[in-house]
């Protein structure tokens, strides 16, 4: 009997061991809790909202130079806990104040009864984050990180919306990966894109339960960019750059100084997609590296080199298009590559000065590279060279040129993070704004360095020129973004052509040709977010245009205060709302083929509410009219395929 009771007292103990193992984490209003736990030596985490499993139990951990801490660790049971309120306010987002509560909880994990690293949660309403802390072992005050185990394991029947890494150091002067590869949408887990991965943010679709949307923001000089890598089993790990990258310049694997962290993994889930639309999580948990040197302003502005390429990258067209921002009220105008060859330096001054009498600023093409690329655009050789970058800038400022465009990046390594980095803290120094194209994802750098202006990292508006297949695709891709990409950072798309045909005139049958409406590209205008905005109009459409677009783009605004999911599936139809002070825009866009039709309800505009509705016949064909909210605040809208709807309040 003796023996018996001893058992039994040794299977409680057992028993009570694995449960003390077991950490949990709730969010603020209770319904999101991530469970931490040492799985036999093995850290993980899982993920449940309102009751229902998002993420299984799945890895954490990292292996480096001075130690393994994938395995072998202890869970310490004390765990240090806080709430985090803030306040905070940034212009160029989604949404202009933000109020971030969240609980946080320190997990400790030991190795050999040493320290090895904490895992630091994050988790708010809709939004979990972790990092980690790794500290000193013996006197090692350095690592290298070779590989985070950090992982996501998803249920089965899970599906996805992702789009592959591509090689590196291939395609046009061997400068990508530059981040536009297609999406595929509703595809099966199972697989690594083309081998290489998936490009971050990565969107999944969890049965019937929801949505998760998995990025990473605080990426700096302190670390590299990453990617998620699919493996066998519904899980998906944390893969760094590849070797290749930038010629093979720089290590794949980032460094730490000794106590250090990693940037945050960024987790957002939902039962509907307005938590993924709407959240601010690559804001909130991160800070300024460094203070404005300035007031910046967040514009509207034209672009020639979309609608005529190199060729109208001259002193003549350049004015014209400045002429051209003046009539529509816009402060920018983008000089785009081979401007140091086809207008030279004392031009473009002439320019600048020229613009200052329209109050229409210069943005300036750079060629990113040194020796990671062969693209021959210029200017080349500055932007990766401080001395002559600095140089560069403080002309550009004698000047007056408002902000640059550094094109051709081509990797995510933690020395390209660094250029990155170098070239935003400097062109603060002289007030220079900075838009980044042929480059990565921005991860939470609005916030961080506050001259940043946007990121391509998009299958952007130039492939629409390039080929007709974009065209016919165009609506598909953009009932993607605000879902995926868009979700996480200030796109770059360079769009809201009102050209029928992509070439320098306008002219029938000469290029691709664009078979969505007026009206839908008015609605990419507030579906697509970004502080900065070039859009791809050209001088004729002031004469060729419907009036009702050009009035509609002077006036559009590139800030809003906040956003509201309305409806939609990604790569079939998206309806959101924006504000803008007061005002209220609502857009929305149809990739299907057949007309889609809607009740939408819009709870933020007040019964009786005259609207001003911009709305597409079934060949596509714009106007514009009035309506009015029904008691209920709802009203109809269809939709054609490849067709757009507004409505402005």
């Amino acid at each position: 009997m003796k023996k018996i009771s001893s058992l039994f007292f040794a299977i409680f103990l057992i028993i009570g061991f694995v449960k003390a193992e077991d950490k949990k984490l709730v969010s603020p209003d209770g319904i999101l809790v991530v469970t931490v736990s040492a799985n036999n030596g093995a850290p993980t985490y899982s993920i449940n909202y309102n009751g229902k499993l998002f993420l299984k139990e799945s890895p954490l951990g990292m292996k480096t130079n001075i130690g393994d801490f994938s395995q072998g660790l202890i869970l310490n049971g004390k765990v240090s806990e806080q709430k985090i309120d803030e306040t905070y306010e940034l212009p160029n987002i989604k949404q202009s104040k933000v109020h971030y509560v969240a609980n946080e909880g320190v997990y400790s994990f030991l190795k050999d009864n040493k320290p090895a690293f904490d895992v630091i949660f994050r988790v708010s309403k809709n939004d979990v984050a972790f990092r980690y802390k790794v500290y000193p072992q013996k006197d090692r005050l350095s690592c290298i990180v070779n590989e985070e185990t950090s992982g996501f394991v998803f249920p089965e029947g899970t599906t996805t919306f992702l789009t592959a890494q591509s090689k590196a150091m291939v395609g046009f002067a061997r400068t990508m990966p530059s981040y536009e590869i297609p999406y595929k949408a509703d595809a099966p887990m199972g697989e690594n894109g083309q081998g290489n991965g998936y490009t971050f943010p990565c969107l999944f679709k969890v049965n019937d339960s929801g949505w998760v949307l998995i990025s990473e923001t605080g990426v700096d000089s302190r670390y590299c960019g990453s990617r998620l890598i699919g493996r066998a089993g519904g899980l998906y790990t944390i893969g760094f750059p590849m070797e290749e990258e930038n010629n093979g310049n720089g290590t794949a694997a980032p460094g730490l100084a000794l106590p250090g962290e990693t940037p945050w993994r960024t987790i957002t889930l939902g039962e509907t997609l307005a938590p993924i639309v709407e959240t601010t999580v690559p804001f909130d948990v991160v800070k300024p590296r460094y203070e404005a040197s300035q007031k910046y302003k967040y514009t509207k502005g034209s672009w020639s080199w979309i609608i005529k390429m190199d060729g109208g990258t001259v002193y003549d067209v350049q004015k014209q298009y400045i002429d051209f921002s003046a009539d529509m009220g816009y402060e920018t105008v983008l000089v785009d590559a081979l401007w140091d060859t086809q207008i030279g330096r004392e031009k473009i001054a002439e320019l600048a000065k020229y613009g200052a009498t329209k109050n229409v600023g210069l943005y300036l093409w750079y060629n990113s590279n040194g020796y990671w690329n062969d693209a021959p655009q210029g200017p080349r050789g500055i932007m990766d060279n401080t001395i002559a970058r600095r140089k560069e800038m403080a002309w550009m400022k004698s000047i007056g040129v408002r902000g640059i465009k550094v094109d051709f990046f081509g990797g995510d390594k933690q020395v390209t993070i660094k250029q990155y980095e170098d070239i935003l803290y400097d062109a603060n120094d002289f007030g220079i704004m900075v838009i980044f194209h042929g480059c990565t994802l921005p991860r939470g750098w609005e916030r961080m360095y506050p001259n940043y202006a946007a990121s391509e990292a998009i299958l952007a508006s130039e492939n629409l020129f390039f080929g007709q297949r974009s065209c016919d695709y165009e609506a598909f891709n953009a009932c993607l973004h605000p879902f995926i990409r868009n979700a996480v950072g200030s796109m770059d798309f360079g769009g809201s052509a009102l050209n029928k045909f992509y070439n320098a005139n306008n002219t029938p049958g000469r290029g691709s040709k664009r078979i969505t409406s007026d009206v839908y590209a008015l609605a990419t205008a507030v579906l697509f977010q970004s502080g900065v905005q070039h859009f791809a109009l050209a001088p004729n459409n002031l004469t060729d245009a419907p009036e009702w677009a050009i009035s509609f783009m002077k006036e559009v605004p590139t800030t809003w205060d906040e956003v509201r999911f309305i409806d939609g599936y990604p790569g079939k139809y998206v309806v959101l709302a924006r504000r803008h002070g007061e005002k209220w825009y609502v857009a929305g866009i149809n990739a299907q083929k057949e007309p889609l039709e809607l009740n939408v309800k819009l709870p933020m505009l007040q019964a009786g509410a005259e609207l001003k509705l911009y709305s597409d016949d079934d060949q596509l064909n714009g106007k514009v009219s009035t309506t009015k909210m029904n008691k209920k605040q709802e009203i109809e809208l269809t939709i054609p395929g490849n067709g757009g709807a507004l409505l402005v309040k």
